[in-house]
């Protein structure tokens, strides 16, 4: 494939319904740190080009698990491969909910019939075109997220009186926070938690997650490959600057009368569609670019997810246990398997209702579930004397902490104090439930930033369980604790158990980091940082070293290489 729809599909397929509603409201509820993303992202995306792609790219894996057998083994990867299939089904539905419940509740349509005509569309044309249709799909529908942003910024900003006012109001309300350094971990957004969660967010996303892997493995060669992720970086930036400025003309429009207060909408994943209607109505056809805007960021997403999961469950499910079926058969069941993801995502959309503000439930969920995914990649590729037993209990080790700090999250949440929301400049008549809602003076209200939910009042605090201040910690750090406590207990339990002889680990394996990072090192250096994996080391130098790996580089299956427990 192209450069240029791989690296459009890379964008589309994260870049979700979630980005164009979730994140705008995320802004005008909290203020603009949202930007540390673009500046985490980017650094992501550098980490992963120089890490992860050369690895991938040289084992030439259909499915980026297969790489966990070789590793540790075969129980590791099914393990990985289950907790794929269940992250990915929760985003998709998560992610084709949100659209649906924001356009049902200032459009008319439909509820159930809006996810289940995008769901079975998406399904039906991922299942027939497979990979090089989703690409060139994603390419187009980023073009028209593009244009959906452009229209509601250019007018919003029209509406309030131009940039200047704009950015006045914002100051003025304290809505304009571009760094904050405060080390405190139980703050919802720093520059510190943004800059190292962040991090951790999107290299669970696009260093070893199936949807973005299979792209950049579409492509010709290595440095094209890497290419196609350093020209996803400026538009990432842009995206994010996109909702900012969205958020921040959101703001310049009801910072004296917040819908949400008044009853127009339910929730605050509303706002943005409301936005438009409000200020996008008298212009024909316009309501109708944002509307695909919207949809189409949302089907990027989803026709990416399929694709993945199908690729997936064929290689780690159908093909060890149906191994000699033809390649016409594996297709056909490929198609097959993408229509039952898709008839499960549909399904899942019917419960994501119950999983709090769409925004910090998506990069919760990444944290809990793809943070112990990227944590045993991490200690399988840069730790070479890591082992299988200690990539098992690393990994069921860091899914339990980061599972019952998620949770207890959700069940236990914690009082964050918020920008005061204003009704001050709202019609005489408010609603009968509005009053019952201030916490504050009668023009003002404040709600917690992540779930909004009050903090009980009196005696009703020390309901807390004590284990309750751990579920403080700022959502966004999820992935850094998952991650990191994988890759600590993996090497101690490596330790006690037996390390792996790093002499007898292939090289192709092992991410070369010290390599990368040093190289202005000795070469003596060098070999001492390497643990006694032999990079770039004459092939006489390595002979025997490949037994592990043969079974992929020779085409036989991969259900045979590797140890197993």
């Amino acid at each position: 494939m192209p450069t240029l729809p791989v690296m459009m599909s890379l964008l589309a397929s994260f870049i979700s319904a979630i980005t164009v509603l979730a994140a705008p409201a995320e802004v005008y509820r909290n203020g603009t740190m949202y930007w540390n993303f673009a500046v985490s992202g980017s650094l992501s995306m550098v980490l992963v080009a120089r890490l992860f792609v050369p690895t991938f790219y040289n084992l030439g894996l259909t499915s980026t698990y297969e790489y966990l057998e070789i590793r540790f083994s075969k129980a590791v990867r099914l393990l990985c491969t289950v907790l794929f299939v269940i992250n990915m089904l929760v985003y998709m539905g998560l992610v084709l909910y949100t659209p649906s419940l924001a356009l049902n509740a200032v459009t008319g349509l439909t509820l159930w019939g809006a996810v289940l005509g995008m769901g079975l569309v998406c399904t039906f044309y991922t299942a027939l075109g497979g990979m090089k249709a989703v690409m060139w799909t994603d390419t187009f529908q980023v073009v028209v997220m593009v244009a959906g942003f452009l229209a509601v910024i250019i007018q919003g900003t029209i509406e309030a009186g131009g940039p200047g006012r704009v950015w006045e109001i914002n100051r003025r309300r304290d809505r304009l926070e571009f760094f904050n350094f405060d080390p405190d971990p139980t703050v919802r957004h720093t520059t510190w938690n943004i800059l190292v969660g962040g991090a951790f967010f999107r290299c669970a996303m696009y260093a070893v997650n199936q949807a973005q892997v299979q792209r950049y493995l579409c492509c010709p060669s290595i440095k094209k490959a890497q290419l196609a992720l350093y020209w996803n970086m400026p538009g990432l930036i842009v995206f994010i600057f996109f909702a900012v400025l969205s958020g921040m003309v959101m703001y310049a429009r009801y910072y004296d009368c917040d819908p949400k207060t008044m009853g127009y909408i339910s929730s605050s994943d509303q706002m943005m569609p409301y936005f438009v209607m409000d200020i996008l109505s008298q212009f024909p056809g316009m309501p109708g670019l944002f509307t695909a805007c919207v949809f189409s960021a949302a089907l990027s997403t989803m026709d990416s997810g399929l694709n993945a999961l199908a690729a997936v469950a064929l290689e780690d499910f159908v093909k060890p246990c149906f191994p000699n079926l033809s390649d016409e058969k594996y297709t056909w069941i490929s198609k097959a398997l993408a229509m039952v993801f898709g008839l499960l995502t549909i399904l899942m959309a019917f419960i994501a209702s119950n999983m709090g503000p769409v925004f910090s439930a998506v990069i919760s969920l990444f944290g809990m579930i793809g943070g112990p995914i990227l944590g045993i990649f991490v200690l399988g590729m840069m730790f070479p004397c890591a082992n299988k037993w200690g990539g098992l209990v690393g990994l069921l080790f860091s899914l339990v902490i980061t599972l019952w700090i998620g949770m207890g999250q959700i069940v236990w949440p914690m009082s964050r104090q918020a920008p005061p929301i204003s009704i001050e400049g709202c019609p005489a008549d408010l609603p009968a439930n509005v009053t019952a809602n201030f916490t504050g003076s009668p023009a003002t209200l404040t709600t917690t930033a992540r779930y909004n939910i009050t903090t009980p009042a009196g005696d009703a605090v020390n309901q807390y369980p004590p284990e309750a201040a751990l579920y403080e910690l700022s959502y966004i750090y999820l992935g850094a604790v998952a991650t990191l406590s994988c890759v600590i207990v993996g090497l101690l339990v490596s330790f006690v158990t037996g390390s792996q002889d790093p002499k007898k680990v292939d090289p192709k394996l092992i991410v070369p980091f010290y390599d990368s990072v040093f190289c202005c090192l000795p070469n003596r250096w060098l070999k001492w940082l390497r643990c006694g994996v032999r990079h770039g080391e004459p092939e006489g130098d390595k002979a025997g070293l490949d037994v592990e790996l043969s079974p992929v580089t020779s085409g036989l299956p991969p259900t045979d290489q590797g140890t197993r427990l």
